[in-house]
């Protein structure tokens, strides 16, 4: 077997299709159809079986996907030693970040980064916080910007900046009348008590995301039911939604855009506040490559930081 065929084996379980697999892989249907044939004629055993949603591994299929994971990782981790003989001349660092938090706060870092090293590739991977965390744990990714604290990782972490998760509220939105003042590091800071905007629809993220795991989590603790128009939505569209003035949702605070009239307010006099960190995949080789791109990361953010209480 090649190591192009371990990525074939993984991608295909991954996707539970053959034809999404494909289209993944930028290949024709037949043609990883053909490989995979030829993998099961090779290792003597069938890997897939068909069902009406898709394809499931086999017994035989799980063993074959769990050594191709391994495979996969072991060679990554090879290349990031060869790379790392070279001095930064050459090499790739994998990157986890969520699409939505990766948009505001990545660009640039990435940019300051090429230009100190011009030959060292980094490839994005975007997922929301808790993927990434099952990433990290699979070494899928060398670094990941994570919220804390982590469901199931015992990793080490480094603390990059506190973010803040807030409420968006449309220009024009009766809750307004309903913000509260206070003084937060000697600035007047406005919020808003969450069970003052019961009445109102909101519009929610999956709850297997952060912020939509959270928001729910808020709403029980105060024993709250509020009105749901949508609850399954990205982020990013949860906010733009609520900025075009469809209901109230959650964002975080580094995400915060200054447009459509739309306001931000803390939730509560506190606020919710969340920890952002780098993670490294725990007990994997950690390449010169990763280590600087987290070295920039850290000083860009210390120059420039996130302020959490605007």
């Amino acid at each position: 077997m090649e190591l192009k065929e371990l990525t074939y084996l993984r991608v295909i379980a991954e996707e539970k299709s053959i034809s999404k697999a494909a289209e993944r892989l930028f290949m024709a249907q037949s043609s990883l159809s053909q490989s995979l044939h030829s993998m099961e004629a090779e290792l003597g055993g069938t890997l897939f079986i068909r069902t009406s949603s898709g394809v499931r591994p086999t017994e035989s299929g799980k063993l074959a996907i769990e050594f191709a994971q391994k495979m996969q990782l072991e060679y990554h981790q090879l290349k990031g030693m060869i790379s790392d003989t070279e001095g930064l001349k050459t090499g790739k660092v994998t990157f986890g970040v969520s699409t939505f938090r990766g948009g505001y706060l990545l660009p640039k870092v990435v940019c300051d980064f090429k230009k100190l090293y011009p030959r060292v590739q980094v490839e994005i991977h975007e997922a929301n916080s808790m993927a990434l965390e099952q990433q990290l744990m699979e070494g899928k990714v060398d670094l990941a910007l994570v919220v804390l604290p982590f469901a199931k990782l015992k990793a080490e972490t480094r603390n990059l900046l506190q973010d803040e998760i807030v409420l968006v509220v449309p220009k024009g939105h009766p809750v307004h009348s309903r913000a509260k003042e206070t003084i937060k590091n000697g600035v007047p800071h406005k919020y808003i008590d969450l069970e003052d905007t019961e009445e109102f629809e909101y519009i929610l993220s999956d709850n297997d995301t952060i912020l939509g795991d959270r928001a729910r989590k808020e709403f029980a603790a105060r024993k709250m039911a509020p009105k749901v128009c949508n609850d399954n939505l990205t982020a990013p569209i949860a906010a733009a939604m609520a900025r075009a003035g469809l209901g109230l949702a959650f964002t975080y605070r580094s995400c915060c855009e200054n447009k459509d009239g739309a306001s931000y307010y803390s939730i509560g006099e506190e606020g919710i506040p969340v920890q952002l960190a780098l993670a490294n995949p725990p007990g994997r080789y950690r390449s010169k490559a990763a280590k600087a791109l987290e070295e920039q990361l850290l000083l860009y953010f210390r120059q420039s930081p996130v302020n959490p209480w605007p």
